[in-house]
């Protein structure tokens, strides 16, 4: 893969192979376990991606990360949730700093 492959690229594939056979797509056998399922595997990749920054090599994080992205990518293709969405919230929310965010919230 090249330098170019982005968030996009991943959203693209889990959506094609959402759409494959469960017999030949993990993604698709993940997505029929339904989103309880999804979520349990995203978050044993966010341990395992908190373990890999503490205590592991490089290369072991990056593959936790990957791990976490993809399994992110299956959780909101499981929900119906665009790449897109998330890239409009972001936008939002870097409109301002995260202290000037914070300093406006009400307070309770």
């Amino acid at each position: 893969m090249s330098d170019s492959f982005s968030l996009a690229d991943l959203e693209a594939i889990v959506a094609a192979r959402a759409s494959a056979d469960a017999g030949s797509s993990y993604t698709r056998s993940l997505l029929d376990k339904g989103i309880s399922k999804c979520a349990q595997k995203l978050g044993e990749e966010a341990v395992e991606t908190v373990i890999a920054a503490v205590s592991g090599s490089e290369k072991d994080l990056v593959g936790e990360a990957s791990d976490l992205l993809y399994h992110l990518m299956v959780v909101l293709k499981a929900r119906g949730i665009a790449l897109a969405d998330i890239h409009a919230e972001l936008a939002r929310r870097t409109a301002q700093s995260g202290l000037a965010e914070k300093a406006a919230r009400p307070t309770a």
